[in-house]
């Protein structure tokens, strides 16, 4: 709810971040809005199916005739010179993308408390995106995490050969969690997120996400399959925050064909531009 904003003064500093707090949780646990949303969700549906199989065959193929023979082919474990391939695959690390995004939102959270008028509105605005992709990244890792796990897989040459089949379900430990690649997830999400905001940087998005699956292979972190499977995860997790968002009008909006498109500049439900008070 608003106020006038001649009472902004006599609420604090902090009562106004637990307002602007709430609402962005009220706003991503609300009802789904959008009139169109049948049509998203079938959409949603369609797009999924086709990714899923697409990329179940395509790991299976990778798994028999080609993650052996590509590992095999790679420089050794450790090499000197590839120093500059263990820099760039750590802007594909979900610790630190993670950590990147949500540093980012709590800092436009504090600022945007304090500030006043459009200024809070454009932070507002931008602390949703923030979410977003917060949630687009965080999603799918929490999925992938659960299948290393149960997959178990083998990195390559643990065990002294480069066996695609090396699995160990349950394992729990970092030698056997190759299958999905977390930075494939990251850098294929992040990407989806980012152009689905952001229609215009859909290219250079999708070569850094390329660049970062192309690291893993080099480094010897995982085969061709596991990137192809992160990749996969990565998207589709992103694909239905995305739907999440759009459904409930948060940044996102439905046509009537079920296509989703961004939003500029929505101001937060329940918070005007010079208020924040109940």
């Amino acid at each position: 709810m608003s106020v006038q904003s001649g009472t902004e003064r006599s609420v604090g500093y902090f009562a106004r971040l637990s307002i602007i707090v709430s609402a962005w949780a009220r706003q991503l646990a609300s009802s789904s809005s959008q009139p169109h949303r049948a049509e998203a969700s079938r959409k949603l549906v369609r797009q999924t199916l086709l990714i899923f199989v697409t990329a179940a065959l395509s790991v299976g193929v990778l798994m028999i005739w080609f993650d052996a023979p590509e590992i095999a082919l790679m420089p050794p474990r450790g090499t000197a010179s590839l120093w500059p391939l263990r820099i760039l695959t750590d802007f594909g690390k979900d610790t630190y993308v993670l950590l990147l995004v949500l540093v980012l939102l709590i800092g436009v959270t504090l600022t945007a408390t304090a500030a006043r008028g459009r200024a809070r509105q454009r932070l507002l605005a931008i602390g949703l995106r923030l979410q977003f992709l917060l949630l687009a990244l965080s999603v799918p890792l929490a999925f992938g995490e659960l299948l290393k796990w149960i997959v178990g897989r083998g990195r390559p040459f643990v065990g002294g050969q480069a066996n695609p089949f090396n699995f160990v379900p349950f394992a729990g430990n970092e030698a056997h969690a190759s299958l999905p690649s977390a930075h494939a997830i990251t850098a294929f999400a992040l990407a989806f997120a980012v152009a689905a905001l952001w229609p215009r940087l859909r290219g250079l998005m999708i070569a850094y996400a390329l660049a970062i699956a192309f690291t893993r292979l080099v480094l010897l972190a995982h085969h061709p399959s596991d990137v192809v499977a992160g990749a996969t995860i990565g998207v589709i997790g992103a694909m239905f925050v995305r739907y999440w968002f759009a459904v409930r009008e948060l940044g996102f909006t439905v046509s009537a064909s079920g296509a989703i498109s961004p939003v500029a500049d929505q101001p937060l439900k329940g918070v005007a531009a010079g208020t924040s008070a109940p």
